[in-house]
């Protein structure tokens, strides 16, 4: 496999029997794709599922190890898209995940009635309107950023996507839960499961996960919370499994 400069092939933290191309000045993944993969309802042998802003293809690619189902990625910036492709290529999976270099906000007219039984999405978190505040590297601002789509955009194309009792499944920042909640209900996806992740006991989450059901019934599940680190700054057990590859 041929790498691009300032391209290297990771362990896939979660499976240390896969691997995923990453580059840290383009995109690398981060704990909170792999803890929506492992939160996140997934159908095992029927259905189909949609991974929506991918990257380099982390969530599919983790979806894939507890699913046979066929799995569609998509990513707006083609350096990110070409990266998935090669992930995908490595692992010898495309068979089953295939990428669509594109904006989500168009997809929904992409598919038309080709609806998803699960959406998975790890958007873009910050709002942030003064330049001065983002990141100055063109790509994780892309990722990190609204500059491309907002969470309504994230939300409605969600919606459109999924079939109805499909699941929806986000990871995001618990400062936009509200808002969250919100658009999800807007939108026909009723919030169903919620999970916050702590750094460590007595800190303030930072990790927001949420899953909810299109045109689901209202019976919202506030989930035990989920600890990063312990006292002495080591991952906790139940992280520790997410990460090395614990199996559902």
């Amino acid at each position: 496999m041929q790498l691009n400069e300032d391209e290297r092939i990771d362990d896939l933290l979660a499976d240390q029997t896969m691997q995923i191309i990453q580059s840290p000045t383009k995109f690398a993944f981060s704990i909170d794709a792999v803890l929506l993969a492992d939160f996140t309802t997934t159908p095992k042998t029927r259905g189909k599922i949609l991974d929506l802003c991918s990257g380099n293809a982390v969530i599919p690619l983790l979806l894939s190890r507890r699913s046979n189902v066929p799995i569609i990625g998509v990513e707006i910036q083609a350096r990110l898209y070409e990266m998935a492709c090669r992930s995908i290529e490595i692992n010898h999976l495309n068979h089953q995940i295939d990428m669509i270099h594109g904006d989500l906000k168009d997809m929904p007219n992409h598919f038309k009635n080709n609806k998803f039984d699960l959406v998975t999405v790890n958007p873009p978190y910050f709002q942030t309107k003064n330049k001065n505040h983002q990141n100055h590297n063109d790509y994780l601002t892309i990722a990190r950023h609204e500059i491309y789509c907002t969470l309504e955009d994230v939300v409605q194309s969600s919606s459109k996507l999924v079939k109805s009792g499909g699941k929806v499944a986000m990871v995001h920042r618990p400062s936009r839960f509200v808002d969250i909640i919100t658009l999800f209900r807007q939108y026909k996806i009723e919030p169903k499961r919620v999970r916050f992740v702590y750094p460590k006991e007595g800190k303030e989450a930072n990790i927001l996960l949420i899953e909810g059901i299109r045109d689901g019934n209202p019976d919202l599940k506030l989930l035990p919370p989920l600890y990063a680190f312990d006292e002495e700054g080591n991952y906790t057990k139940e992280v520790e499994g997410i990460l090395y590859g614990r199996k559902k």
